[in-house]
């Protein structure tokens, strides 16, 4: 028998009679099953934890554990005071943040909340993708990490001597990868704030308890850091040079502070470099002093196309090891034909041509569209990337008044742990006759 809807609140005792299994996962699963079948029905309130560990005979700790499974797969929501309730009836995970991203209706004439690749700056694929089918060892079911064509390929141009390299699919793959095997379940995480929307989609995933870093001009703030390792975070994730959404860039003396700073503690250190050679500034990597503690991750997609989904991983031995045995759960390796293309493409002088005339469409554009704000009043400061971040008064005006002139663009709120309000402007596929009426419409949104 179902739960009234007109109750909306579940007897403890009638849950404990309906689960068998009383363990952490028991309860979890069990639970979810009475969700999914409708006995359970979205909106339906829990009992108390310490009410219903009662009537369970177990701790209250592991009715906790089994609402936090339960809470991580976006199938109840609420905790403390307020009481937990059924919200979904999906038990897959889905990355809330990132799925919110891009349904503004079909009047928008500007679509800048994504800061993807402009595809005609992308370099052509068909002599590397025709170079990939002479790849050595196609077709095989080997499972090594990188092909030897794509390492050497890249490591003249990797920030530091790493002991062991892995090809991934693409930078987010690399980056799931990365947490799913090395960050254990409910571990704390320190992130700079704000940081890429899917790597926070990534953290809710695993029920990271995240920490915000706050940055400055030169990237994560030393004395923010410090803070958050008092709590002794399992992992530190950072951008090591254009930031994604701000556009700022560590400097090497700010590098080195902060890898002084993690010197002490045993956190792990995850960089994510998902500009890659879009940036105008060197790779760098704080695995030059901590290189068994590193992990670093670099995208290829912005500069060489995403359909490419290629990025690179380097760590030690033992984290590469650990990072390519879960992979076997999965495909196991990434093709080979992709990765000889992109070896192919890295050492073709047209391309890197091609690259660097990207590299300066894209910084004219973003330029512009500062250079336009600033003539209006809005100065901000002089940064590189595919993307203006862009104080205001409040997001859900900016938003509304943009999307009522056909732009959209990306709310702070998706990217951000702490407080502020912020939206995010891509620039990457900004068309320059445009620049005037967006310009103006972004003073409206300032209030």
């Amino acid at each position: 028998m179902g739960v009234s809807p007109r109750e909306k609140m579940l007897d403890a005792q009638w849950f404990a009679g309906h689960l068998q299994d009383r363990s952490m996962r028991g309860i979890a699963i069990e639970t979810a099953a009475m969700i999914r079948s409708g006995v359970i029905e979205i909106g339906t309130h829990l009992p108390a934890v310490r009410e219903l560990a009662l009537a369970l005979g177990v701790s209250p700790a592991t009715v906790s554990a089994a609402w936090g499974q339960l809470r991580r797969q976006k199938v109840i929501a609420g905790r403390g005071r307020n009481g937990v309730w059924v919200c979904g009836d999906t038990l897959s995970p889905r990355p809330a943040r990132f799925e919110k991203i891009g349904n503004f209706g079909d009047h928008i004439i500007a679509d800048l909340a994504l800061s993807s690749p402009d595809p005609q700056l992308l370099p052509k694929l068909d002599q590397a993708l025709l170079s990939g089918v002479e790849a050595d060892n196609l077709n095989s079911y080997q499972r090594e990490a990188i092909s030897q064509v794509l390492l050497d390929a890249v490591k003249p141009s990797w920030p530091y001597q790493a002991d062991a390299f892995m090809a991934a699919d693409g930078g987010f793959d690399a980056m799931n990868l990365t947490l799913q095997t090395l960050i254990m379940q409910g571990s704390v995480v320190a992130i700079e704030d704000p940081t890429a929307t899917r790597l926070l989609d990534m953290l809710d995933n695993i029920g990271a308890q995240v920490i915000p870093v706050k940055c400055d001009e030169f990237g994560p703030v030393p004395e923010s850091l410090q803070q958050a390792l008092n709590k002794n975070p399992a992992a530190f994730i950072y951008q090591p040079r254009t930031h994604s959404h701000c556009g700022h860039a560590i400097s090497p003396a700010r590098l080195a502070i902060l890898a002084e700073i993690l010197t002490p503690s045993q956190t792990l250190i995850i960089e994510d470099d998902g500009i890659g050679q879009l940036s105008n500034f060197p790779a760098q990597s704080m695995g030059i002093v901590l290189p068994k503690r590193t992990v670093h991750v670099r995208s290829y997609s912005k500069a060489y196309g995403p359909d490419l989904r290629m990025a690179v991983i380097s760590s030690s031995h033992d984290l590469i090891k650990q990072i390519k045995s879960f992979r076997n759960f999965g495909a196991g390796w990434s093709s080979r034909i992709l990765q000889h293309a992109l070896a192919w493409l890295i050492k073709d002088a047209s391309t890197q041509q091609g690259i660097a005339h990207a590299k300066t469409v894209y910084a004219q554009r973003r330029q512009a569209l500062v250079d336009a704000l600033a003539a209006r009043g809005l100065t901000l400061p002089k940064r590189e990337g595919l993307a203006v971040w862009i104080p205001v008064p409040s997001e859900q005006f900016a938003l509304v008044t943009l999307a009522a002139r056909g732009i959209a663009v990306l709310p702070g709120e998706r990217s951000r742990i702490g407080p502020g309000q912020f939206i995010r402007v891509s620039t990457s596929q900004l068309q320059l006759d445009q620049v005037e009426i967006i310009a103006d419409a972004i003073i409206l949104a300032m209030g």
